[in-house]
């Protein structure tokens, strides 16, 4: 940067230069914090907007203000840095207000920032072969993947000022202090041979952690009985861990705001702790024969009213009447995840929700075998939802487009698509309703269609009638403009499968994400005009004849540059 900033060579960036040198000089004292504190975080790393808004939040860079939460705060600080052209996303779509759920450091930014923490004496960073040096010292402390894990190195640090600690790739026991009692953040997530011992120790010694984090964690089993004691934490992430019970002591917390859990990966052999010997199942575990996704939660959760973060927590496994009358007080929930939903509690946790008047996003995962519990029950009473998850229906949406006129995004896994929903033209019929009233009947994709803010859809079937499916609506023999406001398309099939576009439906749709077996073949792709790339992803990641199919099929789109084919590379973000 140095050079980069004074030699003569290089005067076509002095205007860059001068103008983030003045940005720096006058940028608010509330932002610029949170733009030295990015090169926390490796160059080219994806970065979950919410993890970096919850640790801005624990620094106290985000704060509470007499009109807006610090969440609210915090993400406007976001949007302002995505504004500048500091933060980035990793894909371009105009997603308008639709949250993105991860962004990338711009890679010239990062090391203007990095040239500047030099002065500001915040982050140091362990790396590679790093020697001994009396110069290390700061708030926060990035060990990368790479450092060579050396003891003497480590233990000559003083970190009696350090108030983060995050470690990518191997931990060793030796990587905390007692000299750390002073931090707020300890972010371990994706960090690999994380041990249960350390945590219970580090648990132990600092008490004034706001933000913890072991997502990613897969040897952690369990969270000890004394993280009660932390009685300033206010983010909890243990996501994808094989953590199955939250303890008792979880209804100390009364400061928590955000508690995230639970897997989606299918659960694998039996490991023993080496706490107690106590069997439990790595990753995940099951009940009563059925694969228990969320995790189970113990009495008292109804206490933690700061929360407006809650899930996967498994409904039938947390005694489902007293769970879902303590989920009552939660009303600043903004955000939920529920597991467990079957026939005997659906109606249940339906009624239940109602009283959570902010809600903006829920996820639901039915029991096996109830796919159809939500066809006859009440309506979702959320005129606010935005964000929709739905795993496990059977072959029909439950009767709600009618209260989501606000949703932007939607995750639907469907077993069975029939005729009704995707034939050309789709059709429409009656049923009886259990009550005894005849009730006019929609495909599924009509029902979809007519959501008239969605933006993101993403759409797994497990069985399609005839293997084919018509992203279309056609009424009167004449097909409908649909669609509209879509602007990427996720299509999943557990077959080889002929997927459909329209000529007059998704006609904003910028990239298109495709998880289908061999042998699949997309239509209609002309159609869409908009469109940037195309994603291929699990079984289409290898399927060599979909590649050489679609590479020919852009390469002859009418588009004047050409949508581009990529493969997925990256895990997806839950």
């Amino acid at each position: 940067m140095v050079e980069l900033e004074n030699n003569g060579e290089f005067r076509s960036l002095k205007g860059l230069f001068g103008w983030m040198n003045l940005y720096f000089r006058n940028c608010h004292d509330s932002l610029k914090p949170c733009i030295l504190y990015l090169p926390i975080f490796p160059r080219n790393y994806l970065i979950r907007r919410r993890r970096l808004v919850r640790r801005w939040i624990a620094e106290g860079y985000s704060r509470d203000s007499h009109d807006e939460s610090a969440e609210v705060n915090g993400e406007k600080q976001f949007h302002d840095l995505l504004d500048l052209s500091i933060i980035q996303q990793p894909f371009a779509l105009g997603l308008g207000d639709t949250r993105m759920i991860s962004c990338q450091v711009n890679g010239f930014f990062r090391e203007y920032i990095v040239s500047r923490q030099m002065e500001e004496n915040l982050m140091f960073e362990l790396s590679g072969s790093s020697a001994l040096t009396t110069q290390r010292t700061g708030r926060h402390l990035l060990i990368s993947e790479g450092w060579v894990r050396d003891r003497t190195v480590f233990g000559s640090i003083d970190f009696s000022r350090l108030r983060s600690l995050t470690v990518f790739g191997k931990w060793k026991s030796f990587l905390f202090s007692e000299s750390m009692k002073l931090l707020r953040v300890l972010d371990l997530e994706g960090a690999s041979e994380v041990e249960y011992s350390d945590l219970k120790k580090m648990v132990k010694l600092m008490r004034r952690l706001k933000f913890l984090s072991l997502r990613g964690c897969h040897e952690i089993c369990h969270l000890p009985s004394s993280i009660g004691g932390l009685r300033q934490i206010q983010t909890l992430d243990v996501r994808h861990t094989s953590i199955v019970t939250l303890p008792l002591s979880i209804a100390k917390l009364e400061q928590l705001q955000y508690i995230r859990a639970g897997t989606n990966k299918a659960p694998a052999k039996r490991a023993q702790t080496s706490a107690n010997h106590h069997l439990v199942y790595k990753v995940s575990n099951y009940c009563g024969g059925r694969q228990l996704v969320g995790v189970e939660v113990p009495p008292g959760i109804g206490k933690l009213t700061a929360l407006h973060t809650l899930g996967v927590v498994n409904v039938s496994a947390s005694g489902t009447e007293a769970f879902l009358e303590e989920l009552k007080e939660l009303t600043h929930l903004r955000k939920l995840g529920v597991s467990g939903i079957s026939k005997k509690n659906s109606n249940k946790f339906i009624l239940a929700t109602s009283d959570l008047v902010h809600l903006e996003s829920l996820s639901v995962r039915l029991e096996n075998n109830s796919g159809s519990c939500l066809d006859d029950s009440i309506p979702l009473p959320l005129l606010n939802l935005r964000s929709l998850k739905l795993y496990g229906l059977g072959n029909r949406l439950p009767n709600w487009n009618l209260q989501l006129a606000m949703l932007a995004k939607m995750d639907l896994e469907i077993a069975k698509l029939t005729e009704e929903d995707y034939a050309f033209p789709p059709l429409e019929g009656v049923r009886i309703t259990p009550d005894g009233k005849k009730e006019s009947t929609k495909g599924v994709i009509k029902i979809l269609s007519e959501l008239p803010r969605l933006c993101i859809l993403r759409l797994r079937v497990h069985h399609l009638q005839d293997n084919v499916l018509d992203v279309s609506v056609i009424t009167n023999d004449l097909e409908e403009d649909s669609f509209e406001k879509v602007k990427m398309f996720e299509i999943a099939c557990s077959s080889s499968s002929k997927v459909t576009f329209g000529a007059k439906t998704m006609k904003h749709l910028e990239q298109l994400k495709v998880d289908c077996c061999s042998g699949s073949f997309l239509f209609g792709l002309k159609h869409l005009d908009e469109l940037k790339e195309v994603l291929l992803k699990g079984s289409s990641y290898s399927d060599q004849a979909l590649k050489t199919y679609l590479t020919r099929k852009l390469q002859n789109h009418p588009k004047s540059k050409k949508p581009a084919l990529k493969l997925e590379e990256l895990p997806s973000r839950c």
